[in-house]
């Protein structure tokens, strides 16, 4: 394992992107240090900000410290693990195709950006635009799970294609704008307008009111079994806000009617 001590005295955001397990990995521990990073508007060693101790080779990566200006961390990542025990920056496993990151603290806006694998867990809250597409693509996350103990900001999967989010707090307004397919589940509640514009997919509310779009149509409440293997999965990553027994209904809306509208919100009602 590569453990990582930051020793960062200023408030100049870091561009960290080449802290990705996998990559140092493949790092000699001699160029380790000398690995750079973007600070500011130069190019700083990865020793002249951080103390090292061990090595990638195991595919393991532990930062040990506040990493709340470190922006990019573990950006495309194919493989191996990355753990902080602090808070992350912008950007934290954009665009990863694969592996894991843990986070022990909260994280910022664009968590999990346009992932396509691997698994983020995140031991607190989140911000804005959580497994989203960047301005101006057409596709957020295509594969892969965002997990978060905590709230989550807004737009939560903006865009998203395929994969699961969980947030166990109250998820923010606008969750699963544009959404194409996926499935995004607010154990604590969500905020105004889900859905808006959502083609497919489904956003699973456990508690809370709706405010809904006034383009979703109600269609009377079930039982949508497919839930117990989110929740199955769900509780083997040790993620369990919430313990849904069989037999909870659902009530079902369908929309967004301005688009294709063949999507849905499921708000959970009292066991039948």
């Amino acid at each position: 394992m590569l453990r990582l001590t930051p020793r960062i005295s200023d408030a100049v955001p870091i561009e960290a992107g080449a802290i990705a397990p996998d990559r140092l990995a493949a790092v000699s521990p001699e160029q380790l240090p000398r690995t750079l990073l973007q600070h500011g508007n130069r190019e700083v060693p990865l020793g002249d900000l951080f103390d090292l101790e061990g090595s990638a080779s195991d595919g393991c990566v532990e930062i040990d410290g506040d990493c709340s200006r470190l922006k990019n961390l573990g950006q495309r990542m194919a493989g191996g693990s990355l753990i902080i025990r602090g808070s992350a920056g912008m950007h934290l496993g954009a665009e990863m195709t694969g592996g894991r990151i843990t986070v022990h603290g909260d994280v910022s806006d664009w968590l999990g950006a346009e992932m396509t694998g691997g698994l983020v867990r995140v031991h607190g809250r989140a911000g804005h635009l959580v497994g989203a597409a960047y301005r101006g693509g057409t596709k957020g996350m295509r594969g892969g799970a965002i997990l978060m103990d905590g709230d989550a900001g807004d737009e939560v999967g903006a865009s998203m294609r395929r994969g699961l989010i969980a947030v166990g707090g109250v998820c923010g307004a606008m969750a699963g704008i544009s959404m194409i397919a996926g499935s995004v589940i607010a154990f604590g509640g969500i905020g105004r307008r889900p859905g808006a514009g959502m083609k497919r997919g489904s956003i699973v509310v456990m508690q809370g009111a709706l405010d809904l779009p006034r383009t979703f149509r109600d269609s009377g409440s079930f039982e949508p079994l497919f839930l117990q293997l989110y929740f199955r999965q769900l509780r083997e990553w040790g993620f369990a806000p919430v313990d849904v027994k069989r037999g909870r209904l659902f009530r079902r809306f369908i929309g967004d009617l301005l688009a294709l509208g063949k999507g849905e919100i499921l708000q959970a009602v009292r066991p039948n």
